[in-house]
Formats: C-alpha cells, sequence, structure tokens
C-alpha cells in the first residue's frame, strides 16, 4: 500500500467549503479502484493549509486509475474553486510503526 499526500493551500475564507466539498467528493475515492482510506488535515499555524491523505492499493490506481475516473473529474469539480494554488502531491511508502 502506497499514501498520497496532497498538500493544498485554500483560498483564504474559503476553508468550510472546501472542507464540505471534499466531504462530499469523498464517495468519489471510496469507488476507485485500489481505494483504502482518507483522510483530510488542516494546519494549524497555516489554517489555510490542508494535506489531503489517500491510501492506495498501488500508485498505478491513484495516477493512472484513479486520475483518468470521471471520478476524479467530480473531485476536481467539486474542491478545485477553492484552490489557492495548484496542489502538491507525492506519494510515500511506510518504512516502520512504532506503536
Amino acid at each position: 500500500m502506497i499514501h498520497e499526500i496532497a498538500e493544498i493551500e485554500i483560498t483564504e475564507g474559503k476553508e468550510a467549503d472546501f472542507e464540505n466539498a471534499v466531504e462530499a467528493a469523498s464517495k468519489y475515492f471510496k469507488a476507485a479502484k485500489g481505494y483504502n482510506s482518507l483522510k483530510l488535515t488542516r494546519s494549524i499555524e497555516h489554517p489555510s493549509r490542508y494535506r489531503l491523505v489517500v491510501g492506495w492499493e498501488t500508485l498505478e490506481d491513484h495516477i493512472v486509475t484513479f486520475r483518468e475516473s470521471p471520478g476524479f473529474q467530480e473531485w476536481r469539480k467539486l474542491a478545485g474553486p477553492f484552490f489557492a494554488s495548484p496542489p502538491k502531491v507525492e506519494h510515500v511508502n511506510k518504512v516502520f510503526t512504532a506503536d
């Protein structure tokens, strides 16, 4: 499993609208092949900065299957109007967990 981490800057004053849009769009992620999890976090120091963390079975499930799907277009239609700049996206593998 891999995680997609998208750092997203939102237009100031539109944070609640963005959060509602992500919640509404979560169904498109959940329906996608290879989807495992979704978490949205908000920066305390920079309240217009979010990180969307999505678990995928494979990198291809995200960058090919999901990004080429109608669900991705719907996600961007819902959340995109609130982006102050394009999201910065990277993919990571878990190295270890300390419980």
